[in-house]
């Protein structure tokens, strides 16, 4: 396994065959970094579900380069779908739709439905539309870490989870910090009218704005499986306890308007929402890194993308039963 540290066009394009070769290969996205394999190649996709210890009920979301590959994944794409993508894509956003038959059921956990987005990400884009070059269709990329653990937003992060069982000929992209820093927002767009199903960096009031009119989420009604649905999830080892004041010897994570309490490890001092959301996943790692039990987390106030911080937070902290 290699590390490419800021990629030249030629290193991508090597990337890009890794990935047509049946490879493996993490890349920076503007969300997490993700762990990516031909989404056509079956047996590459498996070794996605491997690596990561995924059940393979779990759909995997697949990336691609425009609007215009849109329907080689896709059916029965309805109009506001077509004018989501137009309007936020390359972005942090996801589309659920009918899938073609292009879309197996490796890739969508059986189910009758696909994932797409179009990272907002110059080394993603690049790679993708190199690997289009080369005939690919597009790339499936989960976040690159172990299933139900914090995402990466890092490629040191991604060696440091995923490097002990990448193979000599995957690859990691090297491409700085991510810049939003939680996972994409996903869309269903199976229905009449949309729906979020977990939010993220293109916001609820977002979409509303745009297509004037008022939505609902389905966070805990939708029957369609996705990412990041199971309630423990984005889980460090430490045990993370959400607004109240971290004892000596604890982790805090708060805005910095928020004093730190006496004796505790200040982990993350986020100016503003887009810091908080950018910086959270590094600081649950770094207290991982600090062998610290707890970490406790005050919760910042706001919306947007404030429900991303506190649904991803909320899932890191459920410590229910899992079976």
């Amino acid at each position: 396994m290699e590390i490419v540290s800021n990629p030249t066009h030629g290193q991508i394009k090597n990337a890009a065959k890794a990935l047509k070769d049946g490879h493996l290969v993490a890349f920076p996205t503007e969300t997490v970094y993700g762990l990516g394999a031909d989404a056509t190649n079956a047996k590459a996709v498996s070794r996605i579900y491997s690596v990561k210890g995924r059940p393979i009920d779990h759909p995997l979301i697949v990336h691609i380069s425009s609007i215009n590959q849109l329907d080689k994944w896709a059916s029965d794409i309805p109009d506001y779908a077509i004018s989501l993508a137009k309007e936020f894509w390359p972005g942090p956003m996801t589309l659920i739709l009918k899938r073609s038959e292009l879309a197996q059921d490796f890739i969508t956990g059986g189910q009758h439905n696909i994932g797409l987005r179009v990272p907002n990400q110059p080394i993603a884009l690049s790679l993708i539309r190199e690997f289009e070059l080369l005939g690919g269709l597009g790339i499936a990329a989960p976040s690159a870490n172990k299933f139900g653990a914090v995402s990466p937003t890092t490629a040191g992060a991604v060696e440091e989870e995923l490097g002990s069982f990448l193979e000599l000929e995957d690859l990691i992209l090297d491409g700085g910090s991510s810049e939003v820093g939680v996972e994409s927002s996903i869309i269903d767009c199976t229905m009449s009218k949309p729906s979020i199903l977990r939010p993220g960096g293109v916001t609820l009031e977002m979409v509303e704005e745009f297509m004037k009119v008022k939505l609902h989420t389905k966070l805990s009604l939708n029957t369609i499986k996705t990412s990041g649905q199971s309630h423990n999830h984005y889980t460090p080892k430490a045990r993370v306890i959400l607004n109240l004041l971290s004892e000596p010897g604890e982790g805090f994570i708060a805005m910095a308007s928020i004093p730190t309490p006496k004796g505790s490890v200040r982990l993350s001092s986020p100016k503003n929402i887009a810091e908080f959301a950018q910086g959270i996943y590094e600081a649950l790692r770094n207290g991982d890194r600090k062998n610290l039990s707890v970490i406790k987390v005050i919760l910042p106030e706001g919306i947007g993308l404030v429900d991303a911080i506190k649904d991803r937070l909320n899932k890191s902290s459920w410590k229910g039963d899992t079976n």
